[in-house]
């Protein structure tokens, strides 16, 4: 289970190294933002080195956008070293999905990895447009695992001021994220929450991730190790409502020809079970 996705500056080895050691269920690799453009080539390097190393967590790979002239040299560098799957950035629709999928079967036959098995966390909201292509993911490509959103490049197209007023989003960049939540459901894939970027309030951390956990996305993406702890805490499910779970699970079992039963006199029905097999990793 992937709840914690910590992105690591693609040129910092010793930055790798930490967050190897971190609690952080997952790391990305990041050759987009945090390296500089004349630090590209050498960071794709040590990206390749990263993923070589002994390490036991999922290691994913942040290429630069598809219409930029790095994302083909950032895929050929990374392939070879079997990164578990690639996090597009701008994906503006369906059509960059095809299209990555295409880059990655050609380069999994080179590189001698089972096809298919690469998969893609793509971040679906960073310009206005791409809002408007939210609909169309589903089935677009069995290596899709996850969408996510984020609010900083949005903020820049919309040219917005703020994206965050006293720690909360404003209303602009809550439909991003409610959409690529719905988005998520809609293509039957992963909903990954993006980044806190306030490494200073703790509670604004707590309040997103708690939030997070409420609305249905199952994962955040976190920029600092310090993130990751409690990331983990609140995307997993408390004892009670393990114990929730665990009861509506029973109860269909003992009654397996219903549709909705009683319990602890409340009503539950089919919905209730999926939530319950969800909270429990079913």
């Amino acid at each position: 289970m992937i709840r914690s996705m910590l992105f690591v500056p693609g040129d910092s080895g010793r930055k790798f190294e930490h967050a190897a050691t971190s609690a952080a269920d997952a790391l990305i690799l990041d050759l987009e933002d945090s390296v500089a453009p004349g630090q590209k080539p050498a960071a794709r390097m040590q990206v390749q080195a990263s993923l070589q190393s002994p390490c036991d967590k999922a290691l994913w790979v942040r290429i630069n956008a598809l219409d930029s002239a790095e994302a083909l040299a950032d895929l050929a560098a990374v392939m070879p070293a079997r990164p578990r799957g690639i996090v597009l950035p701008k994906c503006a629709g369906r059509a960059d999905l095809l299209r990555l999928a295409h880059y990655l079967d050609a380069l999994e036959v080179a590189a001698g990895i089972a096809p298919g098995s690469t998969r893609i966390l793509a971040i679906v909201t960073e310009t206005a447009q791409s809002l408007f292509g939210l609909h169309d993911y589903r089935g677009a490509t069995t290596r899709l695992w996850g969408l996510s959103w984020g609010g900083e490049d949005l903020a820049a197209d919309l040219g917005s001021l703020r994206n965050r007023v006293a720690g909360r989003y404003t209303e602009p960049f809550r439909l991003a994220r409610s959409l690529c939540l719905m988005a998520a459901a809609a293509a039957g894939v992963l909903a990954v929450d993006t980044v806190c970027v306030d490494l200073q309030a703790p509670e604004v951390l707590a309040d997103e991730t708690s939030e997070a956990f409420r609305d249905g996305f199952v994962a955040k993406m976190a920029i600092h190790p310090r993130h990751v702890e409690t990331i983990n805490a609140l995307l997993s499910p408390d004892e009670k409502q393990r114990q929730w779970a665990r009861a509506v699970v029973e109860a269909f079992e003992a009654d397996p020809g219903a549709g909705a039963l009683k319990l602890d006199g409340m009503m539950i029905d089919m919905p209730h079970l999926r939530l319950a097999r969800r909270l429990l990793g079913g």
